[in-house]
């Protein structure tokens, strides 16, 4: 596998005590797009900082494709975009002059066929000669990209990418991350939506509390820790569930008119088809049936909350 970032017992202590990282490990491939996901304070701007070169370290090891960084911070630098939550620009200077200027910080060549293909992937050819100012919210936030992009880095972090902003621009920020994808980029997201995560990751990290709990293909962790739920709307009320029927999981409603069967994908349980043949043997009619599947949210929320995968 060919890691783009490694991360290695990576730890972040303040002096007022405050450990704002334990001990991360992390591996990320090139290519992949990879979103952390956590709450607010549980240390996915920490951990950005640190790997882009903006906080120092406590311990540990950060190699971007094989460069320290901390002691190769300037190639380790050069190889990372980072487009920040917060939209920082000069208001009075043209698209065209930002993204030319920003390629410069990092002592790259001009190369104006580049700036031009960014500006175009990311839409924004037409207003390259518009000052920032006259620009809308999205189209800054495509700017802060088109920046970041400027020196052609290996590795985008797109910090809470999409905070703030509207639904039908969130679409298209998903959309764009996903050529940025095809052209080869590495691409790591924090957000707190989880749907977000849900939509463009290929695999999802889950960070609380400093530590990194949990790291899973996006698919595998749907289906591992995801729970499916079957719902019976009932022909006539069921006083009560019948002894032989009893199975865990299943649940009658207080007015007797509707089952619901809750049982995990990957669980010992019995099937859905076995459970509708003991019905069909104890009379039992339904009108209606319906599933649905956890979501990612679901699976999130009980994460953060039991805390129980590493005890912490």
């Amino acid at each position: 596998m060919n890691n783009i970032l490694q991360i290695t017992n990576l730890c972040k202590k303040y002096q007022s005590g405050f450990e704002a990282l334990k001990d991360v490990n992390l591996n990320i491939a090139k290519g992949e797009i990879f979103a952390l996901l956590g709450q607010n304070g549980a240390g996915k701007t920490t951990l950005i900082s640190i790997i882009c070169g903006i906080v120092t370290p406590s311990s540990g090891e950060v190699l971007v494709d094989g460069q320290d960084i901390v002691k190769h911070y300037r190639s380790a630098r050069s190889l990372i975009g980072l487009v920040p939550q917060e939209i920082s620009t000069d208001s009075f200077e043209t698209v065209w002059n930002t993204v030319t200027f920003s390629r410069g910080l990092y002592g790259k060549p001009p190369n104006p066929e580049f700036i031009e293909k960014v500006l175009k992937d990311l839409s924004l050819w037409d207003k390259r000669q518009n000052k920032i100012m006259t620009l809308s919210g999205g189209m800054k936030r495509r700017l802060m990209i088109a920046k970041a992009l400027s020196h052609e880095p290996k590795i985008l972090f797109l910090d809470e990418p999409t905070a703030g902003v509207d639904v039908s621009l969130r679409r298209d920020m998903w959309d764009l991350v996903k050529v940025l994808k095809e052209m080869g980029t590495t691409i790591i997201l924090t957000t707190h939506y989880i749907e977000e995560a849900e939509e463009m990751a290929d695999r999802i990290g889950i960070i609380r509390r400093g530590e990194l709990i949990l790291v899973e293909e996006k698919s595998s962790l749907m289906t591992k820790l995801g729970k499916k739920e079957l719902t019976l709307q009932l022909q006539h009320a069921l006083p009560g569930i019948p002894s032989e029927l009893e199975i865990p999981g299943l649940k009658l409603s207080t007015d007797g008119f509707e089952l619901t069967y809750t049982f995990d994908s990957n669980g010992e349980q019995i099937g859905i088809a076995e459970l509708l043949q003991k019905l069909a043997l104890h009379h039992i009619v339904f009108k209606d049936l319906n599933t649905k599947q956890s979501s990612l949210e679901e699976i999130f929320v009980n994460l953060v909350n039991s805390g129980a995968h590493h005890g912490s």
